[in-house]
């Protein structure tokens, strides 16, 4: 097929128009449309899979002969390949519009579409709804820390292992084992939501599960020993630190409720009369019921004369309307002596449960007690007031 039938530039800019639109071939499907107006459009047609096409090249003089030339040896390139000209028009307008929105989206804060960060955001949206609050904020965090830094602005279905690998294996490296599997859990959640909803077709994080070491199993460090123990009890006894702590050490091993549970214990959720502490247990999203034995009882009275006003029974010593620190046990017993290898706040549970066990109690009772199961798991304890627990010489009545 002849083609540069054109002879200049100059040939099209002398180009007159006429009443009616008018076509100058240049030869191989490039051809120059000549409107009434004197418009001047560059347009080249092509047979692609047995049907016949047009494609818009520019308009004169904005394109000159030359560009446009060049444009159409490209189409026909395409052509060679089986690539249809029209369709990577298409595909690179689309391009850059969506490069435009991504613009936009990043100046106004929002996750690019199909991005790892928009995908764990609508994951993240699910998942608030089945667990705890505390739960969703520590999940949200890691994942805002650890793992949208380096992933969030890449397309969900072009992530693949060794992406994921190189941000867990530091994380393993610094020692912080049972981080690095919090996270790995977060990203195969998040990808096998994506699989889910069609948006990818494999979970890449899967290849990533045997690459690291197992977390460490540690124990919280507890005193089992009775003679050890009726030692411990006589120095919370003797302890010269400030009233609260004193009655926070004393109520603990009577109690054994969870360090974090104890610090938050409110005025409003025990009940004299009754003798329990009702309240809501956020790790198990269950409602838990403690009866309270005499002396648990006079340490509660005791300490009321001091914090009645405040909401908490134990409130932080900076303020009344916030709980003690989460380390403030802690630190009652390594002034006792008690370092972090003998004793520690959440001990109490362990030589709870460790001298229950021995002396014969239901472990179901024990574990309802502990809070470690739903009431519908005890199979032989009909209503927590039912339990009467006998530890350090003391028994619930």
């Amino acid at each position: 097929m002849a083609r540069d039938l054109i002879k200049s530039d100059l040939t099209v800019k002398h180009c007159k128009p006429e009443e009616k639109p008018y076509r100058l071939n240049d030869g191989g499907g490039l051809v120059l449309l000549i409107n009434p107006d004197n418009s001047k459009y560059w347009r080249f047609n092509y047979t692609f899979q047995n049907k016949r096409k047009t494609i818009s090249l520019g308009t004169y003089p904005d394109i000159g002969l030359k560009r446009a030339r060049k444009d159409a040896d490209d189409c026909r390139a395409q052509l060679i390949d089986g690539i249809n000209p029209s369709q990577v028009r298409k595909d690179h307008k689309q391009a850059i519009q969506k490069s435009a929105e991504n613009e936009q989206r990043i100046t106004d804060g929002i996750p690019l579409e199909n991005s790892f960060a928009q995908v764990s955001q609508l994951w993240l949206a699910a998942f608030e709804h089945t667990v705890a609050p505390i739960t969703f904020k520590k999940t949200s965090t890691r994942i805002k820390q650890h793992i949208l830094p380096y992933l969030g602005s890449m397309p969900i279905d072009a992530i693949r292992a060794p992406d994921i690998l190189a941000i867990i294996l530091p994380i393993a490296k610094r020692q912080t084992l049972e981080t690095a599997h919090r996270v790995l859990n977060h990203c195969n959640r998040i990808f096998k939501y994506a699989v889910a909803h069609g948006l990818i077709e494999y979970d890449p994080s899967q290849a990533v599960t045997g690459s690291i070491p197992p977390a460490k199993v540690t124990h919280r460090a507890a005193i089992t020993d009775p003679r050890q123990i009726g030692q411990l009890m006589r120095d919370i006894d003797h302890y010269t630190g400030t009233f609260t702590v004193q009655c926070a050490l004393k109520l603990s091993p009577l109690i054994f409720c969870r360090p974090g549970e104890l610090r938050q214990m409110e005025w409003q959720d025990i009940d004299f009369t009754a003798k329990e502490w009702r309240y809501f247990v956020t790790k198990t999203e269950t409602e838990q019921i403690v009866p309270l034995s005499t002396q648990a009882i006079d340490v509660l009275m005791d300490i009321q004369k001091l914090t009645a006003n405040s909401c908490y029974v134990f409130p932080s010593v900076r303020s009344n309307k916030t709980p003690m620190s989460n380390n403030t046990v802690r630190l009652a017993l390594r002034t006792m002596g008690y370092d972090s290898e003998t004793m520690s706040a959440h001990g109490f549970r362990t030589t709870a449960s460790t001298l229950l066990n021995e002396q014969g109690w239901s472990p179901d009772a024990i574990e309802r007690q502990l809070a470690h199961s739903p009431r519908n798991k005890v199979t032989d304890v009909t209503h927590p007031n039912a339990i009467s627990i006998k530890i350090l010489g003391y028994e619930n009545t």
